[in-house]
This record gives structure tokens, sequence and C-alpha cells, in this order.
């Protein structure tokens, strides 16, 4: 963790005092960090990012569940997929500034871990995790809802967003769009990828993701974005 961010101006962000300091520590922590250190393996936020990736389905379902009363089960499923998918969690970490509390390795630090997609999207589950731990289910949920299940909207935007945009592209403008990967870096695990979206040679969007097809998918939702801020109407899942 970066000595000039504390866990207090952390809690201060997320609105919620840890009675147990040590469960946000443990959530900050890299594997790399507690390998360096020799911490106990469950020293890491593994664990309780798997706690977390439980509690956030199940807020996220009641969520949908209520508020899309109409809407059929396979719906829900996709709705609640788009919801807490890797790029979605990490647009949320990124808003809480996650990556300058993060415990890393020297090594991840030196590869940019603190804004990698597939680590800060496990830290907030993570966080969540610790947080139910913690102070309860009740919560848990009240940080899921403040800082997950916002801009609804987006989120549902974000669902298969390359057919989203190809319906808006021919159906607007009877054109098509052209996808560009623009390079890769990370080590063979965990690479990442990213690309871009065009039009008539106009990048429209672009996007990176731990796949070719999640980065493809980032840009389509950037450039769906792009083109309602132009004021483009297109049909919303």
């Amino acid at each position: 963790m970066q000595e000039m961010y504390t866990l207090k101006m952390l809690e201060e962000q997320i609105g919620y005092c840890f009675q147990d300091e040590s469960l946000l520590r443990q959530a900050l922590t890299h594997s790399s960090f507690s390998n360096e250190q020799k911490i106990n393996k469950a020293g890491n936020y593994e664990r309780l990012e798997f706690l977390g990736d439980a509690v956030l389905e199940l807020v996220t379902s009641e969520f949908l569940f209520r508020e899309l009363p109409d809407v059929p089960e396979g719906e829900l499923t996709k709705q609640r997929a788009a919801m807490v998918c890797e790029p979605a969690l990490s647009f949320c970490a990124k808003e809480l500034e996650l990556g300058k509390y993060l415990r890393l390795g020297k090594g991840e630090e030196s590869t940019g871990g603190r804004k990698r997609d597939s680590i800060t999207s496990d830290v907030m589950e993570a966080i969540i995790g610790a947080i139910f731990l913690d102070g309860g289910l009740e919560k848990a949920k009240d940080f899921i809802h403040r800082f997950v299940l916002t801009d609804l909207e987006d989120r549902q935007l974000f669902y298969d967003s390359k057919s989203s945009l190809q319906e808006v592209v021919q159906g607007k403008f009877k054109k098509e769009v052209i996808y560009n990967m623009l390079g890769e870096s990370g080590p063979e695990h965990d690479k990442t990828f990213y690309a871009s979206v065009s039009m008539d040679g106009e990048t429209l969007g672009e996007g990176r993701g731990r796949t070719k097809k999640a980065a493809e998918q980032q840009a389509a939702y950037n450039a769906l974005l792009f083109l309602r801020d132009r004021g483009h109407v297109f049909k919303k899942h």
C-alpha cells in the first residue's frame, strides 16, 4: 500500500468503518505481496473475493428481481452478468481509486498491477466479503447498492454491446463497424488486450479486457456512450 493512502482514508471513501481493520487490509493484499513478505497464503484477498462474489450475486439478484418485476429469468441472468462482470466492477473500483491502496509485490507493481482490471475487480469483491464478515449482510448490501448497483441504464447498455452497436450503426447510418486489435500487454497467464471500433475510419470507442472479445465488448460499450452523447437514439437492452 502506498504510504500516503491510509485505511482510514479508504474507510471514509466507502462510508464504512471496520471493527476489524485487518479484514480491510487483507482485502487489499495481492498474493504477490503476501508471497514476498512470506505472509500466510490466507492473508491475501483471494478467500475474501470468493465470499464477496457470492454476496454480490445474491444482492444483485434481489435488486434485479425487485426492480424488474416483469422480466423473465433468462433476461435477469443476463442483466446480472452485465452488472457484476469484470469491466463493470473495475470501473467501480476506479471510481473509489482502490488501486492506490493495494499492497502489491514488486513485480506486480512494476507491471502496472494497480491499474489492472483483473486485480481491481477482484479487490472490489474482496472488500464486499470483508464488509460482510465485519458488519453483516445489511452493511455489505449498503455498500453494493451505493457503489455497484448504480447507473442501471448504463449497466443494461453494457450487456452485449457489440450487438447493440451493430443495430445502431446499421439502422441509423446504414454502415458497418470494424474492430481492430491495438495490442496486448502483461504476462502470458494474465494478458490484457486492447481494441478499438471504428466506422468510416473514425474511431468510436476503445476498450481493454482479459480476452480479445472482452476488449471489443468494452470498445463497443464506449462507442455506444459516444453515440449517445452525440444525441443518437438507440435501443436499450
